[in-house]
């Protein structure tokens, strides 16, 4: 046995039930996990790693479950100022009369802000690791920086001008900028991403592909939301969205294809085919009635799926611990089929899962050595976890985003006992109450 002298030092030590999401789904009723620098040191029993490591820091809760942070998917995080703005309309509606009015409305500044606030949010419950699409990407960059969140983060361009850049040409300057500013950033991935089909020509969707292949990233679409857009795809060119994006030559890898509701067999399959990774966002594609993904096919096709949340204009929130719950249940009620959609198996679209549409499985979504130090602590003496008899089960079915203690990032705390150790948290919410009065008008 080594001595204390002979002990490692490490930055962290986190304490308590170990849920690794790896390969073998291995649990660890009493362990730890020891953090040195940005990185996972060891993941093992709580005993043999505090013989090992003297941590300059402890997570530590008498009942508290250690997990990796969750990955979401699909947001629009500066969208938290529209929250509870336009609800209960269809998503064209919504969208065309209510969101992109507004939108042209927004500024920089205030999207930094907006972003922070669902920054703020998701760090509270748990999720660590976001892909965003949205206006002025370069603040909600900037915003994730100041967050210390790990964030793939794209500007969205369409055929019409922007409110942020302007005319089409300067969008192409703009996200080659970010490209650039954030090469070798730690945390923040940039990504190339067209709205949709129905808002990007031909040529627009293809110079985009080209600058995701140049600059080695992820090109994130909206794809095949709802009815009425692959309806109008078809009438404009005679195919579905999927068909139009493949005759284009478009579908592979690098593609994050946002919500998928609406897809045939053949679909699925030229899906999986062609290694297209999919954004789930039940509770979105509910509330603006577009449709129930067909997720369970995909997973059975071998199509690798992430769980996001959308934007809080339309979800209205962004917590993916409820994001699960509803995703798990949504299916099973869909095809009145208990057994669709397993708690583990929707545990691991929120981790894994998500890890893995962004291609970057090999450094989060799951707890094992080497990986990068996202790491979410539980507390679970809580009524509504008690008692305990599957853990995946309580993650999926009970837990909450309010049961998030303690949050790591890429080694650092960023949140401790529930609070934020590098956000002001008050004060980003008041500056968002004043700019919705800027943005809408009212009081």
């Amino acid at each position: 046995m080594r001595t204390q002298e002979m002990q490692m030092p490490c930055d962290i030590l986190l304490l308590g039930t170990v849920v690794t999401m790896d390969s073998n789904n291995t649990i660890i009723e009493n362990g730890a996990v020891a953090v040195i620098g940005e990185n996972i040191a060891a993941v093992g029993p709580a005993g043999e790693l505090q013989r090992h490591y003297k941590p300059t820091a402890t997570l530590a809760l008498p009942k508290g479950l250690v997990m990796p942070g969750l990955v979401n998917v699909h947001t629009h995080a500066a969208m938290s100022c529209m929250r509870g703005l336009a609800d209960d309309l269809p998503l064209m509606t919504w969208l065309q009369e209510h969101i992109f009015p507004v939108e042209g409305n927004l500024n920089g500044e205030m999207v930094y802000h907006a972003a922070l606030l669902s920054m703020v949010e998701m760090i509270k419950s748990g999720t660590t690791s976001f892909c965003d699409m949205y206006l002025f990407a370069g603040d909600v960059a900037r915003a994730a920086d100041r967050a210390g969140m790990r964030a793939w983060v794209g500007e969205v361009l369409y055929d019409f001008p922007s409110p942020n850049y302007g005319v089409l040409a300067a969008g192409f300057d703009y996200v080659e900028k970010m490209a650039s500013d954030y090469r070798n950033h730690p945390l923040i991935n940039i990504t190339m991403d067209p709205h949709s089909v129905y808002t990007c020509v031909p040529d627009l969707l293809i110079a985009l592909k080209e600058k995701a292949l140049i600059h080695d990233c992820r090109y994130v679409i909206h794809l095949s939301e709802n009815e009425d857009e692959v309806k109008t795809v078809k009438s404009r060119y005679g195919k579905t969205p999927v068909d139009h994006l493949e005759a284009l030559g478009l579908l592979d890898e690098r593609v994050i294809a946002d919500h998928c509701v609406v897809l045939t067999a053949d679909e699925i399959a030229l899906l999986a085919a062609r290694k297209v990774n999919v954004a789930h966002c039940p509770e979105s594609n509910m509330k603006l009635a577009s449709g129930v993904a067909p997720v369970p096919e995909l997973l059975a096709a071998g199509v690798v799926v992430g769980l996001g949340t959308d934007g809080s204009a339309s979800n209205n929130d962004v917590d993916l611990f409820a994001e699960m719950d509803m995703a798990a249940k949504l299916h099973k009620v869909h095809r009145l089929d208990p057994t669709v959609m397993s708690a583990r198996q929707t545990l691991a679209l929120a981790t894994m899962g998500g890890a893995r549409v962004l291609g970057a499985q090999q450094e989060i979504g799951s707890l094992e050595a080497g990986k990068k130090a996202d790491i979410i602590v539980l507390d679970l003496d809580k009524p509504h976890l008690t008692p305990m008899y599957h853990v995946d089960s309580q993650l999926v079915y009970a837990a909450k985003g309010s049961d998030v203690t303690h949050s790591v990032i890429n080694g650092k705390i960023v949140m401790r006992d529930r609070k934020l150790t590098g956000l002001d948290e008050r004060k980003i919410m008041a500056r968002v109450n004043e700019m919705s009065v800027a943005l809408t008008g009212s009081r």
